[in-house]
């Protein structure tokens, strides 16, 4: 569907088709009068001494072509609530071929800043498709006009909830492109359009990165015909010298397994092993548009893995950009071996604050956590707690897992200084992990997200409405909201 919303409040006397209003636990029918008619009133006083007042939505079908909503603002209820909320409602009117509602922000006097505004976000985010290879596209628009005065969104505050859907929107159409479509070639590409908006983007070809020992990374990509690349993403919001934040993201654009072949069941979810780097290129984009007063970078690194005639062996040794030497036991535990250049890289060009990572490593993950929570590891507990605490306020929620020596010796190898894998079993996201930590090299607070069970969602979540979810971009919005702006 597409979603036209008209922030700029007005009072356009011209009667709406469909109208909404905001009710608080202080709720008297009375207060109404003002916003409908009286047959409109009469209609709905009958009703409401037949209705579940605890509902949170409360929906009047006054006639055919009008339709009154009640929205039902508890006095205690939580930012992401009132998202939720927009996006019930975004689940409600999804139908019809044109709808248009009006949404008065006067009836209540709310504690939430920005409380119609979350409601829209909601709504929006709900209302995302992908529907770019259909032929045959139906489109269903639906009118938001505001009229009132008392909870007005700032110019800002319109702006910053624009730009955060843009990012997430820019994330989820990345993650639902096919494979033929979207190879690191095109990928790349497509990143570097983001000139436009003041990111400054810098590409390393394999000519490049063969320069710079990236052998880790270039392995994965060996055995296909695209190239392999690692972009950086930089956006100086600051205007001074302050270290960056760092965001790293693994971007394996499809995943057969390499020689370690996967099995052909659900395979084509694969496209979506480059969730990580598109939750980094949607955040960088959100970061420009809103002009973020931060310093940040994104650096991603692009391959595809398959099983050509020159793909990488099980058995092969490489040399990485750290000069650390690796053990190829599985060509299907590949996304370790591209962060662990761009992480090194990361820390000795930029030399960050902190650096995040974020891929869908492991299927050990969802085991764990399920589609619930991604799996957090961390060498640092401030760092833990700050993206901790913003996944609970944007309900993005995050678990952390335990790193430990004794997991780290788990991936020691005879043959090199480590293996790409744990033989022994068990553990398989732990060890990741601690593979990836080994390539932090100068103690920068480091935090690895495995989002494996959050890039996708079969059956749509809260704010999505299945596919890709865009998980983490919001995340790391509001830890940087909140902490370092």
């Amino acid at each position: 569907m597409t979603v036209t919303i008209n922030y700029r409040s007005s009072n356009n006397k011209k009667k709406p088709t469909n109208l909404v209003l905001f009710v608080d636990e202080k709720f008297n029918i009375m207060n109404l009068k003002k916003y409908i008619s009286k047959n409109e009133f009469l209609y709905i006083s009958d009703l409401l001494k037949k209705s579940d007042l605890k509902k949170k939505l409360l929906i009047f079908e006054v006639n055919s072509k009008k339709k009154i909503i009640l929205v039902s603002i508890k006095k205690d209820i939580k930012i992401n609530e009132v998202e939720n909320l927009g996006a019930e409602f975004y689940a409600y009117i999804n139908y019809g071929e044109k709808n248009s509602y009006l949404v008065n922000i006067d009836t209540i006097e709310s504690k939430i800043s920005n409380l119609i505004g979350y409601f829209l976000h909601g709504l929006k985010l709900k209302s995302y498709e992908f529907n770019k290879y259909k032929t045959k596209k139906v489109n269903r628009p639906l009118f938001i006009n505001l009229t009132g005065t008392k909870n007005k969104l700032s110019i800002n505050d319109e702006l910053k909830f624009k730009a955060l859907e843009e990012g997430t929107f820019y994330a989820r159409d990345l993650v639902s492109e096919p494979g033929n479509i979207l190879h690191p070639d095109e990928y790349s590409k497509r990143i570097e359009t983001l000139k436009k908006i003041g990111l400054k983007i810098v590409v390393y070809d394999e000519k490049k990165l063969k320069k710079l020992g990236m052998n880790s990374l270039l392995g994965v990509g060996q055995g296909s015909i695209r190239g392999s690349y690692l972009v950086t993403i930089e956006w100086n919001g600051k205007k001074n010298s302050s270290k960056p934040l760092a965001f790293v993201g693994k971007g394996v654009c499809f995943d057969t397994g390499g020689i370690s072949l996967k099995p052909a069941k659900f395979m084509e979810d694969m496209t979506y092993d480059m969730a990580g780097s598109a939750v980094v290129v949607g955040l960088m984009k959100n970061l420009a548009l809103r002009k973020a007063k931060v310093n940040a970078v994104g650096v991603v690194g692009l391959v595809e893995n398959m099983p050509g005639g020159n793909a990488q062996r099980p058995g092969d040794i490489v040399k990485s950009y750290s000069g650390k030497t690796i053990e190829i036991l599985n060509t299907d535990a590949e996304g370790r071996l591209v962060l662990a250049d761009a992480l090194t890289f990361t820390e000795k060009k930029f030399k960050p604050q902190f650096m995040v990572d974020l891929a869908t490593l492991t299927g050990a993950i969802i085991v764990s956590l399920g589609s619930e929570y991604a799996g957090l590891f961390s060498n640092d507990d401030k760092l833990s707690k700050q993206i901790i605490d913003a996944g609970e306020s944007v309900e993005e929620k995050v678990w952390r897992m335990p790193l430990h020596e004794n997991f780290d010796k788990l991936i020691n190898s005879k043959n090199a200084d480590m293996q790409n894998i744990n033989y022994v079993g068990g553990a398989g996201s732990t060890t990741a992990a601690q593979f990836l930590q080994r390539f932090i090299l100068n103690k920068t607070p480091w935090a690895h997200l495995d989002i494996a069970g959050m890039a996708f969602s079969k059956y749509g979540g809260a704010l999505n409405s299945g596919g890709a979810t865009g998980y983490g971009v919001r995340l790391l919005n509001k830890l940087i909201e909140d902490y370092y702006e």
